[in-house]
C-alpha cells in the first residue's frame, strides 16, 4: 500500500477540518534591521547583499516613474510591485541564473536582479521596434530567453501547470535545474493551481510554487477568497513541502528559496512557499484601491516597507550609508527617465511583423487580413501616427 493511502484506524466518530494546524511565518530580521532572537541569518556576502538592495531600489523607482508616465498619457497601462520587492528580488537572488522563472505580472524585481536593462523594460512598455515581443503584448508582459524568464501571460494561473511540465522536462534531462512559478493568492483559486500541485507531487519534479499573498485579488480581500489558513496548508494535501515566510523580509525569502531549491534540485521534491506581503500600490493603473481599503490599513503596511528593513540591516553591518542611499535613488531616477525618453521615440515594429513567428510560413488567411489592414491604414493615414503601424512597401 502506498504512503498516500496508508490506513490508521480509529474507533470513535470524529471529523477533522484542519483547525488544529496553523503554519507559522518564518522571519529573520525586524523592521529596524536587528535579527530576531535565535534567527539564523543566511550567509550573504557584501557584494550579493548590495546587489539585492540595488535591485529592490531600481524596481521601486521604475514603478514610481512608470506609473507617473501612465498618468501623463505616455503609457497605456502599468502594474507596480510596490511593497513586494523583498519577495520578487529575494527569490531570484537564491536561484542559479539558468533556473527557469515563470512569473505572473509583478515580478519585475526578478528581472532587474538578473540583468534586464532599463532599455529592455522600456522597449516592452512602449511596444517599439526593439521590443522582444514586437509590440504584440500589452505593457508589463516581459520575457527574456537569455535570462530564462518565460514571457508573461495575462490569464491567471496558466503559468502554474506549465511550470510543472517544464520542471518535469528538467528532471528527465537531468540538468540539475529547477523552475519557479510565481503567482498571487487570487490565482491559487484557479483549478490550474491544484492540477499543477498534484502533478508535481505525483511525478516528483523540481518545481517551486511561490505564492505572493499580498492581501487582495484586485478588490477582493483574502478573507473573502478562502476560509482556511492561507495558501501554504494546501500543499500538505498533496504531500508537498511547504513554508510560510515574511514576504517583506528579504533575508527570510532568500533563505527559504535557497532551501527550496536544494529540495527541488537534489531530491526532486516540489515545494510551496507562501510569502506574506502587502500590495501598497493599486492592483493596476486602472484600479482605485480607495474603494475597497482604508488609508489607515495602507499606512500600517508602509511602516513595514521591505526596502527600509533591508537598508537598516545593511546600515547595522556598515555595508551601506545614508549618503550612498540618497545618491543611489537619484541615479536611478535619472537613469529611468533617460531610458523612458529614448524608448518612447523609437518607431513601432513593422506592420508585417504582426503575422510572423506563429507559423513557419504565414497562412493565406493571415496574409489576406494583413493586406486588408495595410489598405485601411493607407486609406486613413491621419488616424495613425507615423510612429505606429509602419508599412513595409517592399
Amino acid at each position: 500500500m502506498s504512503t498516500a493511502t496508508r490506513e490508521r484506524a480509529v474507533h470513535q466518530l470524529e471529523f477533522m477540518r484542519g483547525d488544529e494546524l496553523q503554519i507559522p511565518t518564518y522571519k529573520v530580521v525586524k523592521q529596524d534591521g536587528t535579527p530576531y532572537k535565535g534567527a539564523q541569518v543566511p550567509d550573504l556576502d557584501q557584494a550579493l547583499a548590495l546587489k539585492i538592495y540595488r535591485s529592490m531600489a531600481r524596481t521601486r523607482v521604475l514603478d514610481e516613474r512608470m506609473l507617473a508616465a501612465q498618468r501623463q498619457g505616455r503609457l497605456s497601462f502599468y502594474m507596480q510591485s510596490t511593497g513586494e520587492e523583498a519577495t520578487t528580488v529575494g527569490f531570484a537572488a537564491a536561484l542559479e541564473d539558468d533556473d527557469m522563472i515563470m512569473a505572473q505580472y509583478r515580478e519585475q524585481g526578478a528581472l532587474v536582479f538578473r540583468g534586464f536593462t532599463l532599455d529592455e523594460f522600456m522597449n516592452q512598455l512602449f511596444s517599439n521596434e526593439q521590443d522582444y515581443g514586437k509590440g504584440r503584448q500589452m505593457p508589463i508582459h516581459y520575457g527574456s530567453r537569455q535570462l530564462h524568464y518565460m514571457t508573461i501571460s495575462s490569464p491567471l494561473a496558466t503559468q502554474i501547470p506549465q511550470a510543472t511540465g517544464y520542471a518535469y522536462g528538467q528532471k528527465l534531462a537531468g540538468d540539475k535545474r529547477c523552475t519557479v512559478t510565481v503567482f498571487g493568492e487570487g490565482a491559487a483559486s484557479e483549478g490550474d493551481f491544484h492540477a499543477a500541485l498534484n502533478m508535481a507531487s505525483v511525478l516528483k519534479v523540481p518545481v517551486i510554487f511561490l505564492c505572493r499573498n499580498n492581501g487582495y485579488a484586485i478588490s477582493t480581500p483574502s478573507s473573502e477568497q478562502f476560509a482556511a489558513d492561507g495558501i501554504a496548508p494546501r500543499a500538505l494535501g498533496y504531500r508537498m513541502h511547504a513554508i510560510r515566510v515574511d514576504g517583506n523580509d528579504v533575508l527570510a525569502v532568500y533563505a527559504a528559496m535557497q532551501e527550496a531549491r536544494r529540495l527541488a534540485v537534489e531530491e526532486n521534491e516540489p515545494v510551496l512557499i507562501e510569502a506574506m506581503s502587502y500590495r501598497l500600490a493599486a492592483h493596476s493603473s486602472s484600479d482605485d484601491p480607495s474603494g475597497y481599503r482604508s488609508k489607515k490599513e495602507e499606512e500600517k503596511w508602509r511602516e513595514k516597507d521591505p526596502l527600509v528593513r533591508f537598508k537598516n540591516w545593511l546600515l547595522k553591518r556598515k555595508w551601506w550609508s545614508e549618503e550612498e542611499d540618497s545618491a543611489l535613488f537619484e541615479r536611478e531616477r535619472q537613469a529611468v527617465l533617460e531610458a523612458l525618453k529614448a524608448a518612447e521615440h523609437r518607431p513601432a515594429p513593422m506592420v508585417d511583423e504582426m503575422i510572423t513567428d506563429v507559423y513557419d510560413q504565414p497562412t493565406a488567411h493571415l496574409t489576406e487580413q494583413l493586406e486588408q489592414l495595410k489598405a485601411h491604414i493607407r486609406r486613413y493615414p491621419d488616424a495613425y501616427p507615423k510612429t505606429s503601424g509602419r508599412i513595409d512597401h517592399g
